[in-house]
């Protein structure tokens, strides 16, 4: 048995590497311009907490979430495909991310703004039918992609005789 050879990078890819890493500096820079010209220095500790909590959810939350969810679906054996897998993994991680941006909206209007038309709406029960909706798309993708790929097993090979 011969092992493959180690893939070398083209100059392309390299360049593309390059570029994509100017890319992501400058926008780090831009950003952290943004933050410091547009946030008072007084308001910087409060971000840098909720960049933070942002950070410790993720890795203390979400990732195991769907590392956890990865080890129990391809436990389950070859009677899951690999497309309903990420579509359960896809739906965790948007969900995640939509309770990430719409948290701090519920718990800026339990503190009780001072303006009552900055926010207007009842974020927390539209985050739960935001979740409700992400979980049923999901499983309706997820079935139609279990159907889809029965059906397909199922056809007779155009080569069998």
């Amino acid at each position: 048995m011969t092992t493959p050879a180690p893939l070398v990078p083209t100059r392309r890819m390299r360049a593309a590497r390059i570029a994509l890493l100017a890319l992501g500096v400058l926008g780090l820079a831009w950003g952290a311009y943004v933050l410091v010209d547009t946030v008072s220095l007084r308001r910087l500790p409060g971000v840098a907490l909720w960049i933070g909590a942002a950070i410790v959810l993720h890795d203390a939350v979400i990732s195991p979430l769907v590392f956890g969810l990865g080890v129990l679906t391809r436990r389950a054996g070859h009677r899951l495909a690999g497309s309903i897998i990420v579509t359960a993994q896809a739906v965790i991680v948007l969900g995640s991310l939509m309770t990430l941006i719409v948290v701090p909206a519920i718990v800026a209007q339990d503190l009780g703004p001072k303006n009552p038309t900055i926010l207007p709406l009842d974020y927390a029960v539209n985050l739960g039918l935001f979740w409700l909706t992400l979980a049923l798309a999901g499983g309706a993708l997820s079935v139609w992609l279990y159907l889809r790929t029965r059906r397909a097993n199922q056809r007779p090979s155009l080569t069998q005789s």
